[in-house]
């Protein structure tokens, strides 16, 4: 049997975990990089607490203090993001093998990584001419679908605090350069339940996206080709199969997440 004390160590030791996840998804919402009392403003936490939790984290690799006596997110957590992206990726492929096949053009998934948006998994056109996104480049989310597929599923103050980290270059003449005509593209994709990317991210490049809803971290499946096939693919058709297949794979994803 379980004794009392025994059960509260237990439940200390649960919160305790839970409390080091908040902060390191703080962080990394910010950036990458807070001070101790940014950290205590956004969780409630009492300073010692979190003194404590980032000392330890920071001891074994997870976190390291800057010169500027701030916290950054730590070296030892780029082998777990991209052992979960592998594993994500393969967890992905299935449904964009059946976009692919229905569509004939490359499918993408991709995650968005602080104001960064990183392709995970990918199956490509059999056309002589077709995208070649590889998997594990980062590119701004301001300049592409996926990118503004996840940014869509924010509230708009957390949009201006990403897009505020960002220079918002411009990749072509049509790429998307302040906030404000964000804010505005981002409105209409979700009212019309998908996101565009019309050559803002290639010159004659198409791609349509759509979110995955709930996923851990933002995520976003789409299809992309050159501009003269990718207008011949109706939207009505598409959109309600890539939504049918993000909801497919978010519900694999959250059993995962249980099991």
């Amino acid at each position: 049997m379980t004794t009392g004390p025994q059960r509260a160590t237990q439940g200390g030791g649960v919160q305790s975990v839970e409390r080091t996840f908040e902060l390191l998804e703080l962080m990394a919402d910010a950036g990458g990089e807070v001070a101790l009392s940014e950290l205590a403003d956004k969780s409630g936490l009492p300073l010692p607490t979190i003194h404590r939790i980032i000392r330890t984290l920071v001891s074994n690799g997870y976190a390291r203090q800057q010169p500027s006596r701030r916290y950054a997110l730590g070296p030892r957590l780029i082998r777990l993001g991209e052992t979960a992206s592998r594993a994500l990726g393969s967890w992905a492929r299935p449904y964009l093998a059946e976009l692919t096949e229905a569509t004939g053009e490359t499918s993408n998934m991709a995650v968005l990584d602080g104001e960064k948006i990183v392709y995970v998994a990918q199956v490509p056109s059999q056309h002589s001419m077709r995208m070649f996104t590889e998997v594990g480049r980062r590119v701004d989310a301001h300049a592409t679908a996926v990118g503004k597929a996840v940014m869509a599923t924010m509230p708009p103050e957390t949009v201006t605090q990403l897009l505020s980290r960002t220079t918002m270059q411009p990749q072509t003449e049509r790429t998307i350069t302040t906030v404000e005509a964000m804010q505005e593209e981002l409105g209409r994709i979700r009212q019309q339940g998908y996101a565009l990317d019309d050559g803002e991210q290639e010159v004659g490049v198409r791609c349509y996206a759509v979110a995955v809803p709930g996923a851990p971290a933002g995520a976003a499946i789409s299809i992309s080709g050159p501009e003269g096939r990718m207008t011949r693919i109706s939207t009505d058709e598409v959109i309600p199969l890539m939504k049918r297949l993000a909801n497919d794979l978010s519900a694999e994803l959250s059993v995962s997440n249980t099991a």
